[in-house]
């Protein structure tokens, strides 16, 4: 593929492969990685690096099957957004309409699991709070509360970890816990998504696998996307790995015996799919293109251009909001729509982009990034736990936005 032909400059493009095979692959800090770089209708620059799997030195594949984590949490979203396209609910109605169990939300104020003292919430949890993270929810692997203890010990978003039981007890046994603060008040990455998951279940009535299957992954040609690798493609699962106390690479999960090669009985939409370099480029073209791609529109152009503004209280960014320091983006100058990441001020950010860029990551250090305004997408793609060891966002967007030509 030419570069030139969709604005690029070929040798700054191949920087992109200098830098990560000379910071990264060479001392091995990660095994492998795939980047694609696609604009306008043209087709797609694509770099396949290193090895999917050490312990038996395979080669990376372009057709290698990852672990994408959080970046299932857009396509969860984009489902949900299918429905209210149904008019099937409003963006503030309460979550209770749908899931009875939360009907009466209580914020926690002292105490440890099971014994919280908690007040009522000052509203209730809607729609909209479960898209943007402001519900009042949280990760186990937080550390920073005994709300996020009490998810784990619980099992409730422990990070690689799934919850030992249905999607529907895990939304069912998150009613009976206190939110960490009142509905709209704050930002804070958490389960909402994986409850959204249950809400497209209760709304549709088919299940979540079901649901991508047959409105969006199916229609959308994603051959390989789902949650669970089968049988015939079990030898493209990657191994995944994380970052020992030597700073070496210690096996995470290896790929001949992962979960990930059965059906879960949950089905996570905040983090359990795994997906390929080729699928996750057509579910992001469909999303620069305004919801459509190759005469199949899973959204319209208008509802889209709702999920892509910053739904935040008083039109916030991420840093003012947070109460918490981990997320898959950095806070300063970026906002949150309908289910990622927006910039707002790419100065205020201190990264190159442009205001308007859809963006979000996984935690095994996948990349994604949408940038209407240039007509560009991004994806980035290696198994490395956690997703803050390194900082491969704003050096992968130096390197790609240093590449335009026009």
């Amino acid at each position: 593929m030419d570069p030139a032909a969709i604005g690029f400059d070929r040798e700054r493009l191949v920087r992109i492969e200098r830098h990560l095979e000379q910071r990264y692959l060479a001392p091995g800090k990660i095994p492998g990685a795939i980047t694609v770089v696609a604009r306008r209708e043209g087709p797609a620059w694509v770099s396949v690096l290193g090895k999917m799997d050490l312990e038996r030195d395979r080669p990376m594949r372009e057709d290698t099957i990852f672990r994408i984590y959080s970046m299932t949490k857009p396509v969860t979203s984009v489902a949900l957004m299918m429905l209210y396209e149904e008019a099937a609910f409003r963006l503030d109605d309460p979550v209770q309409r749908f899931l009875p169990e939360w009907r009466s939300p209580r914020v926690f104020r002292a105490g440890e699991h099971p014994r919280f003292l908690t007040e009522p919430a000052a509203r209730r949890i809607t729609v909209r709070d479960l898209l943007t993270h402001t519900a009042g929810l949280t990760y186990g692997f937080m550390q920073r509360t005994n709300v996020d203890a009490a998810y784990r010990k619980l099992g409730i978003g422990t990070g690689g970890a799934t919850f030992p039981g249905t999607l529907a007890e895990m939304v069912e046994l998150l009613g009976r816990l206190p939110l960490e603060f009142s509905p709209g008040t704050a930002w804070n990455y958490s389960v909402a998504t994986d409850v959204l998951g249950h809400l497209v279940e209760r709304i549709s009535g088919t299940t979540l696998d079901v649901f991508f299957r047959e409105r969006i992954t199916g229609p959308l040609g994603m051959v390989d996307t789902d949650f669970h690798v089968p049988p015939e493609k079990a030898d493209r699962l990657a191994a995944c790995y994380e970052r020992g106390p030597a700073k070496e690479l210690r096996l995470q999960d290896d790929p001949r015996t992962s979960r990930y090669l059965e059906p879960p009985v949950f089905l996570s939409g905040g983090g359990g799919l795994v997906s390929t370099a080729a699928d996750l480029l057509r579910f992001y073209r469909m999303l620069l293109r305004g919801g459509e791609l190759d005469g199949v529109r899973i959204l319209s152009r208008k509802t889209l251009e709702l999920m892509a503004r910053n739904h935040l209280p008083g039109g916030a960014d991420m840093a003012s909001l947070s109460v918490a320091p981990f997320g898959e983006v950095g806070f300063e100058g970026t906002g949150f729509g309908l289910g990622f990441a927006v910039t707002l001020d790419p100065v205020r950010a201190g990264v190159v982009g442009s205001p308007g860029e859809l963006a979000w990551g996984g935690a095994a250090s996948t990349l994604f990034s949408v940038d209407p305004a240039e007509d560009l997408l991004w994806i980035f793609l290696t198994q490395l736990m956690p997703s803050r060891t390194f900082d491969f966002r704003s050096q992968i967007k130096a390197l790609v936005y240093g590449a335009l030509a026009d």
